[in-house]
């Protein structure tokens, strides 16, 4: 469901129409020599020639001590003020949430009459719980304190958010719904009834229903999370000890499903290759495992639920604008009774719909937990999944705006109760002298924690991963001493792990290191892995260390990265690789059909007739027939598409203009030999073998233009430069079969949403129905020749494989490791596929829904028209 953004970007920018206006009201010039505006010529003015003002009568007044008679600007209306207070609220660390709660709902209640502070009152606090839920118990906290003075207020707000929620659950929107029924929660209070405990039993009913038909579900797991991180913000704000019980109760039960392992987790283990538990860089339990024992810890300690902050205290009173402590008077003493809601019937549906996404386990990735140094919550404490979930929602909720985004992390310790984190840029060591008792926790390392759980999430994450790059660099931009030291821990953490974590997650590590290091001038203390140079290129950590210069390379220049190295490293980037432009290889006499190879860059230079370059060609192919080649397509087939490179060697869009000129020509060769198609791929990769990210960008366009196929990609990558699985830690390997298969599949699920989409005549959806098997078909094709290749190399069973390897026994079992890495990443892609376009997934076609025809109504003639 698409969330009114327009709303929260008024909040990111901290300043609305309004504030504007309000600020240009007020003077705020400086005493420069006489006026405000620039100094010069001896004096002030508001020109850059002095103040030229006449003296009036107001200067008179002033000087005499009477007051101006100007008038000043107005105040904002109370819609304005309360919109703007609940935006911000939480926002200043040095004022009390108790305070701006109070504000806030004194400006709700005592304008509550006015139909634009109703409706900006609701609209604003419900937006807010589903787009900042950081803020969530401060805005329960303003409707709360509101309920004291004027009961209408609660009443409008847990009316809408009822419908709200009803709405997300029928739609199986499950984080809105998670936002909504924890605010709902928050106002436990105010119930007449049990609230939401209810809600959440038949929830669980749901859950034990979907798990019971499915152990692979998913959707399952998914309710008793919303159920277990909705437990904690019910306790925290009403503390009654039969609300306790119950939800003691409700957690027994749920014990059933989220103790249980599902068949899908290993599928997103991060570290699958430790040979055990033990030795995983990290725990890597399942989310809803870890939330299920950590309030079982909380409640056997009473639910002191620490981090949550308790917003509303009926006891707060706010001093007066003096500084004096406010007065107690007769009323003040006499607690009002709080106003009690019936609580609104929401429908939990027997069918679950399953929701727009597919779903998979959550395993808690943490870069910096159970350390001997508690930087941030352990996985013990119930802190650690409540402060990630209301991180992760707000980064995944606000990507529209990566700045602000960053600074809502870089603010994070103004949301939560006081003293749950360390003062901001505490250094790491000082750490070790807090005195016992004191959180050590670091607001920094606990939302860079949260961004890398982003990055490495499997089987996907939710947005593009350079999003996620970019909150991290922006960051280290808003809070540079703090954020760095926290990023060298993690890259010396994760590199430690590389050689047993998941081999995709390994090259996303190498993909966000390259493009980090581009951004801050390719700094890093390369001096730490010189030990990792010696080891063999099939070892994970010296193949991470090659793709990331690799990356730094495809970012900025050869000279400019060697520069930045130790003279260790320097053998890894060879001086070749400083030619931003590659030589034509036909103007060496020595290379096989140079003359020929020459003539045809000519041409296409000049842009010769087509009869003249077949000519040429068809030279090429009668040469080859005499030496023996068997397929003459393949030596003028180098030759063309060399010359094309060649032509179009000053940038991408020089030679994708050079490959649509010669582009009928290029299909009509791969029509008729799948030799020469596979031939264009060998002739790009050879023209830019020094600079391989050039190449991989080329056949991805030649893919766009389908002059080579993605089953061409697949069996050039994995069988013609297998290098007896060698190739299987390359970074081109790897990259080339990512983004074949990333357009397969996005083809497809393209087709399955044009399948599905109601607005299009039926007839049409039935043509796009009847050509889904086919491309389905042909994406499980792809996934089947993949596993064939990878497979026989994970087993040592591929034919070159056979053969002694130089180095023995010990690089046969690094390329058998490299397979079986292959082998699991393509095995889950391929799993993953079948949740979302698969037969059982999908169901039959949905006919168009017939309504009944309309009675045409007969319009009543209006009173005007009987008026003589």
């Amino acid at each position: 469901m698409a969330l009114h953004r327009t709303i929260i970007s008024a909040s990111i920018l901290s300043v609305t129409a309004d504030d504007e206006r309000d600020m240009a009201d007020v003077d705020t010039r400086r005493e420069y020599g006489g006026g405000g505006g620039f100094r010069q010529n001896g004096g002030g003015g508001r020109a850059y020639g002095g103040n030229k003002r006449k003296r009036g009568r107001e200067d008179d007044d002033v000087e005499q001590g009477r007051p101006d008679r100007r008038p000043r600007h107005s105040e904002a209306p109370p819609g304005t003020r309360l919109r703007r207070a609940l935006l911000e609220i939480g926002d200043d660390p040095l004022r009390l949430p108790q305070e701006a709660a109070q504000n806030a709902a004194k400006l709700a209640t005592e304008n509550y009459e006015d139909e634009y502070v109703r409706d900006t009152f609701c609209t604003v606090a419900l937006k807010l719980a589903v787009e900042q839920p950081f803020k969530i118990p401060m805005i329960a906290g303003v409707i709360q304190y509101a309920n004291a003075d004027n009961s209408e207020v609660a009443k409008d707000i847990i009316s809408k958010a009822a419908s709200q929620l009803q709405e997300y659950l029928d739609g199986g929107h499950w984080r809105e719904l998670k936002l909504v029924l924890r605010l709902i929660a928050c106002l436990s209070p105010l119930y007449e009834e049990d609230g939401v405990l209810p809600v959440l039993d038949e929830l669980f009913n749901r859950a034990v229903d979907l798990q019971t038909a499915s152990q692979e579900d998913a959707v399952g797991l998914e309710l008793v999370k919303v159920i277990l991180l909705t437990i904690p913000y019910l306790l925290a704000a009403n503390g009654d000890a039969a609300l306790q019980q119950a939800a003691s109760e409700l957690l027994a039960r749920t014990d059933i499903i989220a103790s249980a392992q599902n068949p899908l987790e290993p599928l997103v283990d991060p570290y699958p290759d430790a040979n055990s538990p033990d030795e995983k860089p990290m725990a890597c339990a399942s989310v809803i495992s870890l939330l299920q024992r950590q309030l079982q810890d909380e409640e056997s300690n009473g639910w002191p639920l620490k981090c949550i902050p308790r917003v509303y205290d009926p006891s707060f009173k706010q001093a007066n604008t003096n500084g004096d402590a406010p007065e107690e008077t007769k009323s003040d003493e006499e607690a009002k009774p709080t106003p009690k809601h019936a609580f609104p019937t929401i429908t939990v549906p027997s069918t679950v719909n399953p929701g727009p996404k597919a779903l998979f386990p959550e395993i808690y990735f943490s870069l910096y937990a159970d350390q001997e140094i508690e930087s941030v919550p352990p996985t013990s404490s119930i802190s650690a999944c409540l402060l990630r979930d209301a991180i992760l929602d707000t980064i995944n909720i606000l990507d529209f705006n990566r700045n602000a985004t960053a600074r809502f992390l870089n603010d994070i310790d103004c949301y939560w109760a006081p003293d749950t984190f360390v003062k901001r840029s505490t250094a790491f060591d000082k750490l070790r002298d807090m005195p016992s008792g004191k959180s050590t926790w670091k607001p920094e390392d606990v939302a860079i924690d949260a961004i890398f759980s982003q990055i490495f999430q499997l089987p996907t994450p939710e947005h593009r991963l350079v999003y996620y790059h970019s909150l991290i660099t922006e960051s280290c931009k808003i809070s540079p001493g703090a954020i760095a030291p926290s990023l060298g821990r993690a890259i010396r953490f994760l590199f430690r792990g590389v050689d047993s974590m998941d081999m995709e997650l390994a090259f996303r590590f190498m993909d966000w290191f390259g493009h980090h290091l581009s951004n801050f001038e390719f700094r890093w203390k390369w001096a730490e892995w010189i030990p990792e140079l010696d080891l063999s290129a099939l070892s994970p950590k010296k193949a991470f260390i090659i793709g990331t210069l690799e990356k730094e390379i495809q970012l900025s220049f050869a000279k400019r990265v060697r520069d930045t190295l130790p003279a260790d490293y320097h053998p890894l980037i060879p001086p070749s690789k400083e030619n931003e432009i590659p030589e034509f290889k036909y103007n060496d006499d020595t290379t096989p059909y140079a003359k020929e190879g020459r003539e045809m860059l000519q041409m296409l230079r000049k842009k010769a007739a087509e009869d003249e370059i077949q000519t040429v060609l068809n030279t090429v192919q009668q040469q080859a027939l005499a030496h023996g080649t068997p397929d003459p397509l393949v030596p003028s087939t180098d030759i063309y598409m060399t010359s094309i490179l060649s032509i179009g060697s000053k940038s991408l869009s020089h030679v994708l203009s050079t490959i649509d000129r010669c582009k009928e020509r290029l299909l009509a060769v791969g029509a008729q030999s799948e030799l020469a198609r596979r031939q264009i791929i060998t002739s790009v990769v050879n023209f830019w073998s020094d600079h391989l990210g050039t190449a991989v960008n080329i056949i991805d366009k030649l893919l766009n233009y389908t002059i080579v196929t993605p089953m061409s990609v697949i069996q050039w990558t994995l069988q013609d430069r297998m290098d007896r699985g060698r190739a299987l830690a390359s970074l081109l390997a790897y990259e080339l079969v990512s983004i074949t298969m990333f357009k397969v599949t996005n083809r497809v699920r393209q087709v399955l949403r044009e399948r599905n989409n109601m607005a299009l005549p039926y007839e049409q959806r039935q043509q796009i129905d009847e050509a889904l098997p086919r491309e389905r078909q042909g994406m499980r094709d792809l996934f089947a020749a993949i596993e064939d290749a990878v497979a026989g190399v994970a087993a040592g069973a591929q034919d070159e494989m056979v053969e002694r390897y130089e180095d023995g026994d010990q690089e046969a079992e690094m390329v058998k490791m490299w397979g079986q890495k292959w082998l699991r990443v393509w095995r889950r892609k391929a799993a993953v596929e079948e949740a979302v376009v698969g037969e059982l997934v999908i169901g039959p076609l949905e006919e168009p829904v017939v309504l009944p025809e309309a009675v045409a109504e007969v319009e009543a003639e209006d009173d005007m028209d009987q008026v003589a």
